[in-house]
């Protein structure tokens, strides 16, 4: 039987040491090792590079898992087991030196997410919980905020990169959050958007246009922390479904209504 707690671990280590490597390479970049995948969608040789590095090392850890990764430097998916991983979560915070940006590392047993790590280069900070654990962060223990009402909550969110579809209920969420809260944040890093939430240093997170490798681990150690995540309408599809509400469990019903109120039903609040 598997030793998640083991080899989690074993994948923590991982993460920090490609950490280390994006850290570094960050003081020699220059704005020449910018390519653009799209439309505000860029890649380096950092991402790339980052991305070999945990493909093969997490192929040693468990040889028979397939992957689901960001650059597509594999294509390999497994039967049972898959990691989830994007190497470089929060690019282009990266690209203008600007932190915060994250390794993210994600294993699933077919649709269930069994262990996720969060390494937050800049800070240091590794988020990480297996199934059925604790949440930590450098080996403390975290919980998601006991915050009661969405008015006394602080609210993340990412802005839209190439879906602009829903702008204009997006628009009015941020204005009703400006409003209505202790404030809303966008720090460009979903990832760890949503271990802060685990942490309790923000209460909620929502955003859509994302991917699962932005999502899967650090959903595992909100849950594990005591937090709830869903998709916008509360349904269940939040890791393929390119959209998420996550919030401690005390805010939860009326931090999710808000969000299917305006980004689903478009209602003016």
């Amino acid at each position: 039987m598997m030793n998640l707690e083991n080899l989690c671990v074993e994948v923590k280590s991982l993460a920090i040491e490609t950490g280390n490597f994006i850290l570094n390479e960050q003081k020699r970049f220059s704005s020449e090792d910018i390519q653009s995948k799209g439309l505000h969608n860029y890649v380096t040789y950092v991402d790339m590079t980052s991305e070999e590095k945990l493909v093969n090392g997490l192929k040693i850890l468990l040889p028979e898992a397939g992957f689901i990764v960001e650059e597509g430097t594999t294509s390999i998916k497994g039967v049972k087991y898959n990691w989830i991983v994007d190497p470089l979560d929060g690019t282009t915070n990266f690209i203008h030196g600007l932190p915060p940006y994250a390794v993210s590392i994600a294993l699933a047993d077919g649709d269930d997410i069994i262990l996720g790590i969060v390494y937050e280069i800049t800070s240091n900070e590794c988020y990480y919980a297996w199934k059925d654990s604790p949440s930590f962060m450098n080996g403390r223990e975290i919980t998601v905020s006991k915050t009661d009402k969405v008015s006394k909550s602080l609210i993340a969110t990412g802005f839209p990169y190439t879906n602009f579809d829903r702008i204009e209920p997006f628009m009015y969420s941020v204005r009703y959050f400006m409003k209505n809260s202790h404030g809303i944040r966008r720090i460009g890093s979903a990832a760890i958007d949503l271990v802060y939430v685990a942490s309790g240093r923000f209460e909620a997170f929502y955003e859509y246009g994302l991917y699962p490798w932005d999502v899967a681990a650090a959903s595992l150690i909100i849950k594990q922390a005591g937090g709830r995540v869903r998709d916008y309408g509360g349904g269940n599809n939040w890791l393929f479904g390119k959209e998420i509400v996550a919030s401690n469990k005390f805010i939860f019903d009326e931090f999710s209504k808000i969000i299917r109120d305006i980004m689903v039903e478009g209602k003016k609040l």
